[in-house]
C-alpha cells in the first residue's frame, strides 16, 4: 500500500511539475503577445500593473475570476458549462508526450506523435459544444467556422508530419528529436515547416485566421455567450494550444532541446532552455504575424488549405520518400 501511494505521489508531482508552468506560461505569453504588438504598432503596451506591466496578465485573471458567469436561459446548461472545461482539459493533456530533454517528458510513448495529433484533433468539440448550446446564431455559425477551418488543416498538418516521419522511422517524439543531432529538420524540410508554420496559425485560430471570432460579422465566434472565468477557460485552452504548435513545431523542425551548435558554452546551456527558448521565438512569429497581416476572407482560407497545402505537401512526401529511397537512406535499414 505504501508503495503504491508513493507511485501515486510521483505521478502527480510529475503532472504538476509540467502543468503549473504551462499555466504560468500561458499568462506570460500574454503579456509578451501584447507587448509585440504594442512595438510594432508603436505604442507602449501594458506597462502600469507591475515593472514593465508583468502583472496585468494576472489582474486579468484576477478580474475574470470575480465577474459573474452568465448561463443564457436557452442554452443547454450541461454542455455549456461542459465546453469550456473540454476546451483547456484537451489543451493541457497534450503536455504529457512533449520531451524537455533527453529524459525529461511525463510520458515516453512510442505513439506521441500519434497521441499529439489524436487530442489536439479533438479540441474542435469544445468549441462546437460552446457554439451549439448557446443557442444563438452568432456563436453556432462562428462554431462552424472553426470545425471547417480546423478539420481542414489539421489535414496538412497530418501530411506534413509524414514528411518527419520518413526521415526518422520513429513516432516517439524523443526519437525525432536525436534524429536531428547533425541536421535539423527545418534546412531539408523547409518548405513543409513553413506550410506547418502557416497551418498552425489556422488550427488555432490565431490572425490571419482568426475567422470564428471576426468581430465584424460574428461578434465573438463561438464565445459569444460566455463571460467570467468560464471565458477564461477557453482563452486558456486557445493560448495553450499556440504554446502547444509552437512546442511541436520546434521538435519536429527545430531540433527540440539540442543546441544549435555543439561548442561550448552553447551546448552547456540545459536542454529544456533551448526547447523554451525556440517556442518562443516561434510566438514572437505568431505575434508578429498578428501585428502585421489583414484577416483572410473565409473562402480565401479554404482554397488556401485544400486548393494550395495539400497538393503540395502531398507532392513534396512523394519527393522526399523518392530521395531517401534513391539515396538509399531510409531510416532502419
Amino acid at each position: 500500500m505504501e508503495s503504491y501511494f508513493s507511485i501515486l505521489f510521483t505521478e502527480v508531482y510529475k503532472i504538476l511539475f509540467i502543468l503549473v508552468p504551462v499555466l504560468v506560461s500561458v499568462a506570460m505569453i500574454v503579456w509578451l503577445d501584447r507587448r509585440v504588438w504594442a512595438f510594432v504598432q508603436k505604442r507602449r503596451g501594458p506597462n502600469v500593473v507591475g515593472p514593465f506591466g508583468l502583472f496585468q496578465s494576472l489582474a486579468d485573471a484576477l478580474k475574470y475570476i470575480f465577474k459573474e458567469i452568465i448561463i443564457p436561459a436557452s442554452s443547454n446548461k450541461l454542455v455549456f458549462v461542459l465546453a469550456p472545461v473540454v476546451t483547456m482539459t484537451l489543451a493541457l493533456i497534450s503536455w504529457a508526450v512533449i520531451p524537455f530533454g533527453e529524459d525529461f517528458v511525463l510520458a515516453d510513448i512510442n505513439v506521441g506523435i500519434l497521441y499529439l495529433f489524436a487530442v489536439s484533433s479533438l479540441g474542435v468539440y469544445g468549441i462546437i459544444m460552446g457554439g451549439w448550446a448557446s443557442n444563438s446564431k452568432y456563436p453556432f455559425l462562428g462554431a462552424i467556422r472553426s470545425a471547417a477551418q480546423m478539420v481542414s488543416y489539421e489535414v496538412s498538418i497530418g501530411v506534413i508530419i509524414i514528411n518527419v516521419l520518413l526521415c526518422v522511422g520513429s513516432l516517439n517524439l524523443s526519437d525525432i528529436v536525436m534524429a536531428q543531432q547533425n541536421l535539423w529538420f527545418v534546412i531539408p524540410l523547409f518548405p513543409m515547416f513553413v506550410i506547418f508554420f502557416i497551418s498552425a496559425l489556422a488550427e488555432t485560430n490565431r490572425p490571419p485566421f482568426d475567422l470564428p471570432e471576426a468581430e465584424a460579422e460574428l461578434v465573438a465566434g463561438y464565445q459569444t455567450e460566455y463571460s467570467g472565468m468560464m471565458y477564461a477557460m477557453f482563452w486558456l485552452g486557445e493560448y495553450a494550444n499556440i504554446l502547444l504548435m509552437c512546442a511541436m513545431g520546434s521538435v519536429l523542425f527545430l531540433g527540440g532541446w539540442l543546441s544549435p551548435i555543439d561548442i561550448f558554452p552553447f551546448n552547456a546551456i540545459p536542454g529544456p532552455f533551448w526547447l523554451i527558448f525556440k517556442i518562443l521565438l516561434l510566438f514572437i512569429l505568431i505575434a508578429l504575424v498578428k501585428a502585421t497581416v489583414p484577416r483572410y476572407r473565409y473562402d480565401q482560407l479554404m482554397k488556401l488549405g485544400w486548393k494550395i497545402f495539400l497538393p503540395f505537401s502531398l507532392f513534396y512526401v512523394v519527393l522526399t520518400s523518392s530521395f531517401l529511397i534513391y539515396f538509399d537512406l531510409l531510416p532502419g535499414k
